[in-house]
């Protein structure tokens, strides 16, 4: 399914005018484009006249975009870049460093932030964004929405929808529900996490930190570790880094893991965080999502801890340079203790900051902001 989804959608067998490049769910799923791929397309406003056009937003970092072009129905394996992306982040950190944070840029755009799902960060950032950016915004989340009454949440984008909102921002405890809210909008719509399946906005905010820390992905070696089953984050983490060149490995107790973790792009699994630490440029914890468990899938908190908490004493394991990410929340003392989490090697609250920059950045892009979309 897409993650970010364009602002037109037309019917999927339609033709359409010339040089309009979509991605839509079937074609996407026959013929095996992993989500990430998808995901650099539907940045882009619709209606984008040229494949020189696409190469001018996406410059640099080499990344396998797949783009279906509908008028003749052939699909096109295009080598193309982030560097147009890369300069967007750039351009909005510098933006978030100013005395005056706010820029005109898209006045007059309301978005609705639509979070069924509680939320800290992914919605502090997105909010923060759009504001800064000068949007309008409805909050529809929780208890401030007609489905605590009954409503379904169709009825309530329809009724949003009425009122001519630009786009939507979806967070919702059940996977694909982004997809369908699209289908009952021509707004535009942002994924800010959909149960177990995806978060594509934090896998771009990790890839820029990482990349600002790293300065390249080519032949990085990045460990994930933890809870990565019902991790949405590692669902568009791991294959956004294969793509980028990374190597990923996953470590967690074999009840923690995927069932194929090959067909996301894993290089090696691990059972034990000790025998992999000595090889990572990047230790990504993740948090063990209790509200998902719907069994133990290990004795209890204190022997995880032991096995695969990032403590102090495994410092000494690691490489001088190797950097700590993870997305939030932390539960420490069980994945990470507060000598790790606040240490030097620690780009948490970097990856916070990178969060605001990435999103008014693609906020930005797919709500048109100059004539262009390309100018700020």
């Amino acid at each position: 399914m897409p993650l970010i989804i364009p602002k037109t959608l037309p019917a999927y067998d339609a033709l359409y005018e010339e040089n309009v490049f979509v991605m839509h769910r079937e074609r996407a799923l026959s013929q095996h484009i992993r989500p990430l791929e998808i995901l650099i397309l539907n940045l882009m406003p619709t209606k984008i006249a040229t494949e020189t056009q696409i190469a001018r937003l996406l410059a640099n970092t080499p990344i396998q975009v797949h783009m279906t072009l509908l008028q003749t129905a052939s699909h096109a394996a295009t080598h193309v870049s982030a560097a147009h992306l890369e300069s967007f982040y750039k351009t909005f950190e510098e933006v978030n460093v100013r005395p005056i944070k706010k820029v005109p840029a898209l006045r007059g755009k309301t978005i609705c932030n639509l979070f069924l799902e509680p939320s800290t960060r992914t919605r502090g950032s997105f909010e923060l964004a759009e504001k800064r950016l000068s949007c309008d915004t409805i909050n529809a989340g929780g208890s401030a929405s007609s489905t605590v009454k009954g409503e379904s949440l169709v009825d309530t984008v329809k009724t949003l929808d009425s009122m001519k909102v630009d786009m939507f921002v979806v967070r919702h405890k059940y996977a694909g529900t982004p997809y369908m809210v699209s289908q009952h909008t021509n707004a535009a719509v942002i994924d800010a996490g959909d149960g177990k399946h995806q978060h594509p906005t934090q896998a771009l905010l990790d890839l820029y930190t990482i990349w600002k820390e790293k300065g390249s992905f080519e032949g990085l070696k990045v460990g994930i570790v933890g809870d990565i089953v019902h991790s949405r984050v590692a669902g568009s983490l791991v294959p956004a880094l294969a793509k980028l060149g990374a190597e990923v490995y996953l470590i967690a107790p074999a009840t923690m893991l995927p069932a194929a973790p090959e067909a996301l792009g894993v290089a090696r699994v691990y059972a034990s965080l000790d025998e992999a630490l000595p090889e990572l440029d990047v230790v990504y914890m993740l948090r063990i999502q209790m509200e998902r468990l719907e069994e133990a899938p290990f004795p209890s908190l204190r022997e995880y801890n032991l096995l695969y908490g990032l403590t102090k004493e495994r410092e000494e394991l690691m490489k001088p340079d190797a950097i700590i990410c993870h997305p939030g929340p932390i539960n420490r003392g069980v994945e990470l203790d507060s000598y790790m989490a606040d240490g030097s090697r620690s780009v948490i609250t970097d990856q916070v900051f990178s969060g605001v920059c990435v999103r008014m950045a693609l906020i930005y892009l797919l709500l048109g902001g100059a004539n262009d979309g390309l100018s700020a």
